[in-house]
């Protein structure tokens, strides 16, 4: 009882008050006692429980989450306007009277869980997939009243309209848009469509009755014992197959590896042979470059050869002792005689047989 009612309450209690009076003093004057009326006290106490009963009943405060009707016994239709709106109104006592509805969040739960939902116990959404497995889905369905349509929603269902509209659309538009689903795609690849679609659906249904869907959630998916034992195992199944072919892939990587370090050494030793033969040629062919130098420089000179020997000789030797039956290395006279080969050699080394015949080393 809001404020209002208690102000007509008090209404109430003079009105009776002032009959309780009027009884008294005509108690009193059938008993022979000379009691008077007072007329005023009675006029004025008739006034203000009149007044203060028109105001309790007359005057309605809707809340802001609130919209109201006015049901009216002196309307054809029975009803009076438009829903009355957040603040102070006027309806005509004991005529009309008002029907209020929150237009503030509801939620509507389906839960396997006993301690979720409405309903206790079991209340998920048994429903059949395109490929015929049972699944069970908890949903909860949002919404609230449009206050534009708090009118149609009283003519069509009055208090009704949670448990006659709003749960039997929601478990009819879930069961038949799972069913076009296969049960693997409800919850996993296409189980965000499925929601939308189903948001879709509701939304477009609860508007034609005066409701606004806010969301609606797709909580949880569940099946049946035997088909979520044959999920865990393809699971499994599935995990043993990308650990087998990770596997197989270390393996080809480690393979490939080892290959690419072969071919990497055999085309260094290629390299490195390939090196040695260029250097090789290069050194033959200095060689022989130098070689082709020599001998065209014997052929020029052919004392050069002798020079280049007495050269290498060490320049502190002055004998050199060759044994008697020996001839001559070298002929000492082409030294003197042909002075103008190389550098002078001073002093002229001098060879002398020894009077044995035996050989002897040389001496430095």
């Amino acid at each position: 009882m809001d404020n209002f009612g208690i102000i007509g309450v008090i209404g109430w209690i003079l009105i009776f008050g002032l009959i309780a009076y009027v009884l008294y003093v005509g108690s009193q004057r059938s008993q022979g006692r000379p009691v008077k009326y007072s007329f005023t006290l009675i006029v004025v106490t008739l006034l203000a429980g009149i007044l203060f009963n028109v105001a309790g009943n007359g005057l309605v405060f809707i809340q802001p989450q609130e919209r109201a009707i006015v049901i009216s016994a002196l309307s054809p239709v029975g009803y009076r306007g438009p829903a009355l709106s957040p603040g102070l109104h006027f309806i005509i006592p004991f005529f009309e009277n008002v029907k209020r509805y929150t237009v503030a969040q509801q939620a509507y739960t389906m839960s396997k869980s006993s301690s979720e939902g409405q309903v206790k116990g079991d209340d998920s959404v048994a429903a059949r997939t395109a490929d015929g497995q049972l699944i069970y889905i908890d949903a909860t369905v949002q919404y609230q009243v449009d206050e534009d349509q708090v009118t149609d929603l009283y003519i069509k269902w009055q208090d009704r309209y949670t448990d006659d509209f709003v749960r039997p659309q929601s478990r009819s538009i879930i069961y038949n848009q799972a069913a076009l689903y296969k049960v693997e795609e409800v919850y996993s690849t296409k189980r965000v469509e499925l929601q939308a679609l189903i948001t879709t659906q509701l939304r477009e249904i609860f508007g034609r009755d005066g409701l606004k869907l806010t969301s609606f959630l797709l909580r949880n998916v569940t099946f049946s014992d035997e088909y979520a034992a044959s999920i865990e195992q393809k699971q499994i199944a599935q995990q043993n197959a990308e650990k087998a072919k990770f596997l197989v892939e270390l393996e080809q990587q480690e393979a490939e590896r080892i290959r690419v370090q072969a071919k990497g050494q055999a085309d260094a030793a290629i390299s490195r042979a390939q090196g040695d033969a260029e250097s090789q040629i290069i050194r033959a062919k200095a060689e022989q470059e130098s070689l082709g130098l020599i001998a065209s420089a014997l052929k020029d000179n052919p004392t050069l050869l002798t020079y280049r020997y007495i050269e290498k000789l060490a320049p502190t030797i002055q004998t050199i002792f060759l044994p008697s039956n020996q001839p001559f290395l070298l002929d000492p006279k082409q030294f003197i005689s042909q002075p103008t080969l190389g550098p002078t050699i001073s002093p002229t080394p001098s060879v002398v047989t020894p009077p044995i015949s035996t050989t002897t080393p040389i001496t430095k």
